[in-house]
Parts: C-alpha cells; structure tokens; sequence
C-alpha cells in the first residue's frame, strides 16, 4: 500500500534515466515505485503534479549554512522546504576552531543532509558583510593544515572535502600560500580541495 503518490508529473531522475510523465509512490517515507496508475482507493494521499516537474532531492554544491555562526549563514532547513534541496554541502563557514559548534547546533539539529568543506583557516569565515569585510586567510597564522587535519579526521562523516578562498579579499598579501596549505591538508586526508 502506498502511503502517498505524486501523480501525473514529469518525473525527471538522470541518475535512473527517467524522463517521462509518471506517478511517485511513497510508502514509509520512501519512494516505492515510479510507473503509470499507481493511485488506487488504499492510498492515503494523492498530489496532482500535472503540469509540473517531478525531481529527486535536489543538491547545493555551494552553500553557507552555518546560521547564526557566520554572517553570511542561511537556515537550511527554511530554505529546503521552498526549494526541494536536501542536501547542502557547506563551502567553508566553519574552520577547526568552530567546526564543533556548527556540527552540533546546525548540522545534528537539522532536518535535511549538510555535508561541509572545512575552511582551512582556523578561524572560518567570520568577517564577510557589507561593513565588515576581512579575509579569513589575511593573517597566514589562521592557515594551520595540523589543525584542519585533526579537526577533519574527528569528523569524516560530514567532513568531503577542505575549503580555501584565495585573492586580495580573502588572502591580503599571503598570495597562493592558504592555497598550498589547504591543498597539504587535503592530501594527508585524501579529500578534494574547493577553491575560490
């Protein structure tokens, strides 16, 4: 029995290459079968998806999810319900010396998947607005890949990848270098490295 369907959409999954009108039949908050008149008496809830588009979660690859632990932080679990994402991978807001918090009081406590790039620099991304603007990797001291390493090792299961931003922005006068850090640390962890 089917808990809910999502009848009459175009259902689009590239992963299965699925490109065709069809019904979504859920049981136990899952997705039990994709086919053609799936609605029968015993399902629970029907949504007429007629005319719309029918995905698999949607991922951001880029994000900064860290509310209320960075400036630039956005409540995922808010942005999920309008957008259909349910997964956001984290681009650096939280470095070693704050992953913990961001863990514990967004990653664990949210409704939707958030996987994280561990900024390089210890310190994340803390001054980023339109008053305050100083570059987490100005201060080359920040850029420890002992630190990032540790830190990301305790958490692999969130933790895919290290996050560097370089530039005059981001770096001052510390050129290429949180990049050749970011990319060390990267390397001991075998995980890529995101840079911008």
């Amino acid at each position: 029995m089917l808990d809910l369907v999502i009848a009459g959409g175009r259902v689009l999954d590239p992963g299965s290459g699925i490109d065709r009108i069809a019904d979504v039949g859920f049981a136990d908050g899952k997705v039990a079968a994709i086919g053609d008149g799936l609605v029968s008496g015993a399902t629970r809830q029907v949504v007429d998806a007629a005319g719309r588009i029918v995905v698999p979660g949607l991922i951001d690859l880029h994000s900064h999810v860290y509310w209320g632990g960075t400036s630039l932080g956005v409540d995922a679990d808010a942005i999920a319900v309008e957008s259909g994402t349910t997964t956001f991978v984290d681009a650096g807001s939280a470095g070693a010396g704050n992953f913990i918090g961001f863990r514990r009081h967004v990653i664990e406590r949210s409704t939707v998947r958030i996987l994280a790039y561990l900024n390089i620099s210890f310190a994340g991304i803390f001054a980023f607005s339109k008053n305050v603007m100083i570059g987490e990797c100005i201060d080359i001291r920040l850029c420890d890949p002992r630190e990032a390493v540790a830190m990301a090792r305790e958490h692999l299961d969130v933790v895919v990848g290290l996050k560097v931003r370089v530039g005059r922005i981001a770096g001052g006068t510390s050129g290429a270098a949180p990049l050749d850090i970011a990319i060390d640390a990267a390397d001991r962890l075998r995980l890529p490295v995101m840079a911008v």
